[in-house]
């Protein structure tokens, strides 16, 4: 998946991460070479790979079935069943099988739980379906339950998957691209 610097840029991102991405590329200013999201989850991790997701054109499909990988690793810990159902909906979506008025149906159902999943935007979706994967959910299950330490291993955890499954998705639409 890749997208350009001015498109990043015409999107507004933080300063902080937009001054260590150009640093990392060796650059002072936006340009229109393609860039990665490899490179840049390389370089910035994963919150700016997740948000410069919003910057990438053409790959709706594996952004949102990306998103919705995300929000099954906690899946267990979703009690609404109308979330649930927008899972299913998004999933359905990417894959051609829903029409965009289920998938509205679907987000305005279940507005709370997996929140990112049934977003109209692909790469909301994968942004939030990660957030709330990694943070959410999880912490809310799970926090109470398990000390500092424990919930340090499970919070690293689940952001090691979602960064593992975010370069295996790149590295599959890359091969693609060839």
């Amino acid at each position: 998946m890749k997208t350009t610097l001015n498109k990043i840029r015409a999107h507004s991102p933080c300063e902080e991460g937009w001054e260590k991405l150009l640093k990392h590329l060796g650059k002072t200013k936006a340009d229109d070479e393609p860039l990665s999201l490899l490179t840049i989850l390389d370089s910035n991790g994963l919150d700016d790979a997740l948000w410069c997701m919003r910057a990438i054109e053409g790959r709706d499909k594996e952004i949102r079935l990306y998103a919705v990988w995300c929000a099954r690793q906690v899946q267990h810990l979703i009690q609404d069943t109308r979330s649930l159902a927008a899972l299913d909906v998004a999933e359905r979506y990417a894959d051609g099988e829903a029409t965009v008025e289920e998938l509205d149906a679907a987000r305005d159902a279940a507005p709370d739980a997996a929140p990112g999943a049934a977003l109209g935007s692909a790469w909301g979706a994968a942004w939030w379906a990660a957030w709330w994967a990694a943070r959410g959910a999880a912490r809310g299950a799970a926090r109470g339950a398990v000390s500092d330490a424990e919930w340090d291993d499970v919070f690293g955890a689940a952001r090691d998957a979602q960064e593992a499954r975010l370069r295996e998705v790149c590295n599959e639409v890359q091969g693609e691209d060839k």
